[in-house]
């Protein structure tokens, strides 16, 4: 765990918080890699985890029966793949296909809700921050869709 805290504790997500908070976080973390060309989790299947990238890139794609599978958001260094372990139904929405080796931090999820729920102030921190990254990658989606639909004049 004391590695893992390490990496945490150097990673913009987690600046501010305490190292008690940090190390309560680390908890519910590992260290995992990924090779280049895997898939970190399917649409449809059981969302348990969330990762932070350390290293490399992971695109998130849709697949639909007249297009098959596209990517609509790469993700890099620093970013978190997957929240839909917050949320009932507990079902990843995308794919998440590995571009590039990648090494990152594999939170699981029920253990990070339950130190949350332990601690009401860590909960309410890690919330507002996992809410930021939503609001973000909802914000870089709409970008990339206005995008997309602007061509269609």
């Amino acid at each position: 765990m004391s590695e893992v805290f390490d990496v945490l504790v150097n990673q913009p997500f987690f600046a501010g918080m305490t190292d008690e908070q940090v190390r309560a976080v680390a908890k519910s973390a590992a260290l995992v890699s990924f090779d280049e060309g895997s898939v970190i989790f399917v649409e449809g299947g059981p969302a348990r985890y969330t990762y932070l990238i350390l290293e490399g890139d992971v695109a998130l794609t849709l697949r639909t029966q007249e297009h098959g599978s596209k990517i609509i958001q790469t993700l890099h260094r620093g970013e978190f793949v997957g929240w839909s372990w917050m949320y009932p139904p507990y079902r990843w929405n995308f794919d998440a296909n590995v571009q590039t080796d990648v090494k990152a931090v594999q939170f699981d999820g029920p253990k990070l809700k339950k130190i949350s729920l332990a601690d009401p102030e860590l909960g309410y921190t890690m919330m507002r921050r996992f809410t930021e990254v939503i609001v973000n990658r909802m914000q870089a989606l709409r970008i990339q869709l206005l995008d997309v639909y602007s061509t269609f004049r």
